[in-house]
């Protein structure tokens, strides 16, 4: 019997994100090895990166990872899934990750009989900085449906193609623009154009409309 548990006050459901890209699982993989379940666990804000490569390391050289024929196999994927971005600036094009799940690491493992996490591997994450608890009641933590893994999996595959521009506006949207020659002027949404990180935007300048191209971080929504 295990001298502390994790505790949580209530269950609690996986958060909604939308599909997206990160450290990507090897295609062949099942969506749960066989004799294990996904688990979330709760972590501190920002610590979602290192509480993963900790815990990986500490599966490894514990010999957790299946790698070790003399140890059981009790922990075999951790995911952090985060979405690709593409964000223009002043001309400039970068690609920046943003996590889908902020405040939460997925975690593959085997539990014991009685639904408890094993004594060593709770030892191990527990003891991790950053680490909070994993979603569930009374130490022993509830296991993510088939659907939210799937969903979760899915958003950790890599994209395709490149990423485009994340653009909030819409054709007809009512926006303002913030910076530029033609700051504080209001104006219609006429055409996005997310290759170029920009958004033509009908103005009135001299009592006559007129497009003008601004990129997206210069305009914002007008109030109504």
């Amino acid at each position: 019997m295990m001298s502390e548990e994790l505790h949580d006050e209530t269950d609690s459901t996986l958060p909604e994100a939308p599909a997206a890209a990160v450290d990507a699982p090897p295609e062949e993989e099942p969506l749960v090895t066989p004799g294990m379940d996904w688990f979330v666990l709760r972590v501190a804000s920002n610590k979602e990166d290192s509480v993963r490569r900790t815990l990986l390391r500490k599966v490894k050289i514990e010999g957790y990872d299946g790698e070790d024929p003399n140890k059981p196999h009790l922990v075999n994927r951790i995911l952090v899934p985060t979405e690709k971005e593409k964000v223009i600036k002043s001309g400039k094009q970068k690609i920046v990750e943003t996590k889908l799940y902020p405040g939460y690491v997925f975690v593959e493992m085997k539990l014991e009989d009685d639904g408890r996490i094993p004594q060593d591997i709770f030892f191990l994450i527990k003891e991790t900085t950053g680490v909070g608890d994993f979603i569930g009641t009374a130490g022993r933590p509830s296991p993510m449906t088939l659907p939210e893994v799937e969903k979760m999996i899915e958003s950790s595959k890599p994209p395709e193609e490149q990423p485009e521009v994340k653009m909030e506006f819409q054709v007809g949207d009512h926006v303002k623009i913030t910076g530029g020659p033609f700051e504080n002027m209001e104006g219609t949404v006429d055409e996005t154009l997310p290759d170029q990180g920009k958004v033509r935007v009908i103005v009135t300048i001299f009592g006559r409309a007129t497009p003008v191209e601004l990129e997206y971080w210069l305009i914002s929504r007008a109030e109504e």
